[in-house]
């Protein structure tokens, strides 16, 4: 049997989960706002108590509200998570249907694009604020250093430094990419 916690206050996932499932699930489909949610709900309270289970050091909660609050708070983050997909996926779909339906990619490739566009909005929401907007006007509205530096109120320098930031998570993410289709290789 897993604990969380140790000596008196230690706790099993299991009592945790039966404590605590139906309660977060029911506080997730508030907050997802509708019933076409619930299937959202129960993927996000089981993601919830999964990355409890997976986490790096153990949780000791000495209240059962502390244990609720870590989990609203654990499940709060995927919800926004969640939202940030659901928003790729519908400008993804928008700039999809702004073309002619013959010439939409494949599924598996509509598939793969989400993929790295959810990536990639990972990495910029992982960086300061003015590095992801930076690299967003440079790079994907083609705006000069200068205009850069103007609209967020630094130096050009600054835009290089920022830009420079979001290309090394960009970097990251293929040399991750590139590992994966290594790894396969290798395997297959």
């Amino acid at each position: 049997m897993m604990k969380i916690g140790d000596g008196a206050c230690a706790v099993s996932i299991e009592t945790l989960y039966d404590d605590n499932h139906l309660w977060l699930q029911g506080w997730l489909r508030r907050r997802l706002g509708n019933a076409a949610d619930a299937a959202d709900a129960a993927d996000l309270a089981h993601d919830t108590f999964v990355r409890l289970i997976a986490g790096t050091s153990p949780r000791q909660f000495n209240t059962a509200a502390e244990a609720r609050g870590y989990l609203r708070t654990t499940a709060q983050n995927l919800c926004i998570n969640l939202w940030r997909r659901q928003e790729i996926e519908r400008a993804w779909l928008d700039t999809l249907a702004s073309y002619p339906e013959q010439s939409y990619p494949s599924a598996e490739r509509q598939a793969i694009v989400l993929e790295a566009l959810e990536e990639i909005s990972s990495m910029l929401y992982a960086l300061p604020p003015k590095a992801s907007r930076a690299f967003l006007l440079a790079v994907a509205c083609q705006a000069t250093d200068d205009q850069v530096a103007a609209e967020l109120g630094v130096s050009s320098r600054m835009v290089r430094k920022y830009v420079a930031q979001a290309m090394l998570g960009c970097l990251k993410l293929r040399a991750r990419q590139t590992a994966v289709e290594l790894r396969q290789e290798y395997e297959g």
